[in-house]
Parts: C-alpha cells; sequence; structure tokens
C-alpha cells in the first residue's frame, strides 16, 4: 500500500454552481449537498484506508491553496499549486512527475475532488481491484459508470464486451471514446448496453503515464522532464509557473486516453454523479413532500414544487408559486431561474461581466 499515491484534481472555478460557487471559492470547496462538509473533504475521506494519507495529494489553483489547508489535513508539500488552469493534462503531468521524483514505483489513482460517490463501500472494492490490475502491467485504467438515461452532459467510453480480461470482472479493453453525444446518440449508447459514462478516475503507474505523455504529447512530456530535478525544491513554484507558460490547454481525454492503445475500462454502478448542474444536486439530496431540496429550514414555501432553494444563514425567505425553479441567494446576489433554463447560467455570468466587471463572479 505504501506505494499507492492518491491525485485530487481541485483546481476548477464550478461557474455551473453559480452564485454560490465563485472565482474565489469555487463548488469543490463548498457544502453544496448540505452534509457539514465540504466536496473536497468528502473525496479525501473517501480514499481513507486505500493509501497513507500522506500519500494524498492535492492539486489546485495557486490561489486556492489556503482553502485547502484549512479543509484538508494532509502534507502542505502534497499541495501543488497551478499557476494557470491548463485543464487536467499538465495537471496529470505535473503530479506524475512530482511522485516519480518520490517513488518511481509509485502507483496513481487520479480523481475530480468534487463528485458525489454513495455506495463508498462498493467504491473501494473497484479501487482495490484497479489498483491490482495497473500494479501487474503497463496499461491505462479508467472507471466506467453503468448509464440509467441517456444523458448528453457525459463523455461516454465503449467497451469491448467480447474481450474480457481474465480474471477480473467487468474489466475490458476500451474501443472508444465519445464526447457528450447529441440526444439521439445517447439513447443509442445506451441501448447497445457497451457504453458507459466516463467518470473522470484514473489508475496507472507512474511510469507507464508518463511514459504514454513521451508518445502522445511530446512537447509537454519534454518540458516536465527538463526541469523535473527541480520539483519538490524551493526552485519548484519558479520552474511550475515557466512549464505551466509552455503547455498545450488540453484534458487527459483528448491528449492521452482516446489516443493511447492500452486503455482499459472496468465498468462498475457505485452511485456515481459528478454534480454538474444544480438539477443533479436536486437528484442527490433528499426532498421534502412538494418534491423541493436545499436548506428549506428557513425557507416558507407556499404552492412551490419540484424547485431548489439554497440560503444564506439566517436568511428568511417566503417563496409561493413557483415549479421547477432555482432559488440561490449568496447575499450579493440572488438567482431565479427555471431549472429547464440553468445551462444558460454562464451566459448570464458573461452579462454580468460586462456590465458589472468580475467582483460578482
Amino acid at each position: 500500500m505504501k506505494n499507492r499515491y492518491i491525485v485530487i484534481m481541485a483546481g476548477g472555478a464550478g461557474t455551473r454552481f453559480w452564485p454560490l460557487s465563485r472565482d474565489v471559492k469555487p463548488k469543490q470547496f463548498l457544502d453544496i449537498l448540505n452534509t457539514g462538509t465540504t466536496l473536497l473533504q468528502d473525496t479525501v475521506n473517501r480514499f481513507d484506508g486505500l493509501c497513507p494519507r500522506e500519500n494524498i495529494m492535492v492539486v489546485t489553483n495557486e490561489s486556492y491553496r489556503n482553502l485547502v489547508l484549512e479543509q484538508v489535513d494532509i502534507p502542505e508539500e502534497n499541495i501543488l499549486s497551478e499557476p494557470m488552469r491548463r485543464n487536467t493534462a499538465p495537471c496529470i503531468a505535473y503530479a506524475a512527475f512530482r511522485i516519480l521524483k518520490r517513488d518511481p514505483e509509485a502507483i496513481m489513482l487520479v480523481s475530480p475532488s468534487d463528485h458525489l460517490i454513495k455506495e463508498e463501500g462498493e467504491f473501494k472494492e473497484v479501487i482495490e481491484e484497479g489498483f491490482e490490475f495497473v500494479g501487474g502491467g503497463d496499461v491505462l485504467l479508467t472507471l466506467g459508470m453503468k448509464p440509467d438515461r441517456a444523458e448528453t452532459g457525459y463523455g461516454y467510453i465503449q467497451a469491448n464486451t467480447r474481450m474480457p480480461v481474465e480474471g477480473y470482472k467487468n474489466l475490458m479493453k476500451v474501443k472508444t471514446f465519445t464526447e457528450k453525444p447529441k440526444r439521439e446518440l445517447a439513447e443509442i449508447f445506451l441501448k447497445s448496453g457497451d457504453f458507459y459514462w466516463n467518470s473522470g478516475i484514473f489508475l496507472w503507474k507512474v511510469k507507464s503515464i508518463i511514459s504514454t505523455f513521451e508518445v502522445h504529447l511530446h512537447d509537454m512530456y519534454s518540458t516536465f522532464e527538463m526541469h523535473k530535478d527541480k520539483l519538490g525544491t524551493e526552485e519548484e513554484d519558479q520552474i511550475i509557473t515557466r512549464v505551466y507558460s509552455e503547455c498545450l490547454s488540453i484534458s487527459i481525454d483528448y491528449g492521452i486516453m482516446e489516443k493511447a492503445d492500452n486503455v482499459y475500462v472496468k465498468c462498475s454502478n457505485f452511485g456515481w454523479s459528478d454534480l454538474g448542474t444544480w438539477s443533479s444536486v436536486r437528484e442527490h439530496n433528499h426532498s421534502d413532500r412538494n418534491g423541493n431540496t436545499g436548506n428549506l429550514e428557513s425557507a416558507f414555501c407556499y404552492e412551490v414544487k419540484d424547485s431548489i432553494i439554497q440560503l444564506p444563514k439566517g436568511k428568511i425567505a417566503v417563496i409561493q408559486g413557483l415549479k421547477d425553479y432555482i432559488v440561490v441567494d449568496a447575499g450579493d446576489v440572488l438567482l431565479i431561474v427555471q431549472r429547464s433554463e440553468e445551462q444558460d447560467i454562464k451566459k448570464y455570468i458573461e452579462d454580468i461581466r460586462d456590465k458589472m466587471g468580475d467582483d460578482l463572479l
């Protein structure tokens, strides 16, 4: 277990949860589900028992470093600060090269910081099996979630169901990746039975992923390779700023997973959601008898149904006659929008930026 490392990506802006999620404190640092813990804290706690706590790393934007320190009990040197957002490939390369210097025989798991997993016991069983599989060969493993609807907001993985890996349950070679299909194609995927949602959780040997960077993202590999001796030293922050300024902004899916020929998928079903929208939070939160969710203790609702209500502590709201609405009061910003139109939140943010500047974002 000592050569297992968990890397949690926590640098996203979380704009779809505006106005609660802001640039200064995005959703991974918030108690979105009203459980008393933040999404980042839930993610870190989820890996207890799977690796030593001192082997958990969090990669985040440098402006969130103090938030990570406040919320998570890991060694300070395990917080890797990104000077700018460059998507997931540079984030993973940074962590991989840092781990390689510490432990060349390391096995590495990468996870988002803001997802929900309901069946944590089953999740740990899947991770244990994943560690065993990647530890035995030069392979890249991703976790695929069994779909229960034709979701257009997720990426899909097609598994080669005719060629399962011997000795492992529901573990297969990947045939194709598809990003966020249109409704008609998502329906076909659902009916076919061999497509799974892409969870964004990956496992591999650190040497395997670095050698794959060398092949498929060679410029990025070369930049990190050139400066790897400075990682873990007092010069790291300065070097990483230089490295990131030269890195292409690209996801690990586009840059690596869709191109490599040694990619496998473990098909799972442990109650996963990427919590990408307010409506997805409603699906996983307790609802009152009228289908309303949120922190409803101080909300006086009359003829309100199937709505999401988030209020500041101590704020009382009287709401009447809404059905299928999102109501989020962040103190200085009040959002009231139909659930069916929440995809336009990014547009609203841009309009506010144009007229009011960045202070409310």
